[in-house]
């Protein structure tokens, strides 16, 4: 059982074995499941986050109005090729605004961590997969390493935008994502810890302000900046950058500023770009009243 980051990469280190397999293991022992039956549900919540993807990047668009479609332009950008920051991580970005655009039509997509963060860890995965042609276990793989990392930050701070910010949502998935993408390309559980700090660093202080309450303005593009973050984290820990701040530490970091965070900038929908004038405008546009007036 481990209780942070340090002691996962130690958990890792010491028995000669990948953060999954030590994720994989600690669920097996927690839960009393075999290991086949394990591995079978994450292959489910797989298998719903590709059918988001799919059905994300033909369009579709919320309720509201406020979203949808982007994943689709983005994806006709990449086609046209001569893209300025390069494929794969447009392609991780596409990627990322169509589950999120699903989830904000009311699709069905697997929270990793939150709803309003669930296109961060789905998009980089789907990405990497054309350039590291994975298995199908690597791919399920990936997803109880990024869980490992979240299983840490949801124990020692939050992932939760009301109680931190939206640094604790798609940060937090972010650095989940960053590790995973980092096993999966070979490296080893010490740069999978880097990967997380060096993502997580560059999203501290990130506030949850959604437009109307609603989690769709800023969110989904968030989860665009989140997936390419995490890619070009990843890539900075296979060269073997380091975190001056160990990644323990960064979470800890993480949680203390959502602490001092105002109330206004957790989830309220009463600051940020949701206290904007366009941002009120979109508010009594669709619900006719301020979020405080309503019942």
């Amino acid at each position: 059982m481990f209780r942070n980051v340090a002691e996962l990469v130690q958990l890792a280190e010491n028995q000669q074995k990948k953060i999954s397999d030590v994720m994989i293991e600690q669920e097996a022992e927690v839960t009393g499941r075999p290991k086949k039956d394990i591995m079978e549900q994450m292959d489910k919540n797989l298998k719903v986050m590709e059918q988001a993807i799919e059905r994300g990047i033909q369009g579709v668009h919320s309720h509201s109005g406020l979203t949808g479609g982007d994943a689709v332009l983005m994806k006709q950008y990449i086609e046209k090729g001569n893209t300025l920051s390069g494929k794969t991580i447009l392609d991780a970005v596409s990627k990322a605004v169509a589950t999120n655009e699903v989830n904000a039509a009311m699709g069905t997509i697997c929270a990793t961590p939150t709803a309003g963060s669930a296109g961060v860890v789905p998009g980089t995965l789907f990405a990497v997969k054309n350039v590291l042609n994975p298995s199908r276990e690597e791919m399920v793989r990936f997803l109880f390493t990024s869980g490992a990392f979240g299983f840490v930050v949801a124990n020692n701070a939050s992932i939760s935008g009301a109680a931190g910010g939206c640094q604790a949502e798609v940060g937090s998935a972010a650095g989940m994502a960053a590790a995973a993408i980092v096993e999966m390309a070979g490296g080893t559980p010490s740069q999978c810890a880097e990967a997380m700090a060096i993502t997580l660093k560059n999203m501290l202080g990130l506030v949850c302000d959604p437009v109307a309450g609603l989690v769709e303005v800023p969110c989904v593009k968030r989860n665009a900046m989140g997936a390419s973050n995490a890619m070009v984290a990843a890539d900075m820990a296979l060269a073997g950058i380091k975190s001056r701040i160990p990644c323990d530490e960064v979470i800890e970091a993480m949680f203390k500023i959502g602490q001092r965070m105002p109330t206004t900038l957790k989830e309220t929908g009463q600051g940020g770009l949701a206290a904007t004038p366009t941002g009120r405008k979109l508010e009594a546009k669709i619900f006719g009243m301020p979020m405080e007036h309503r019942d």
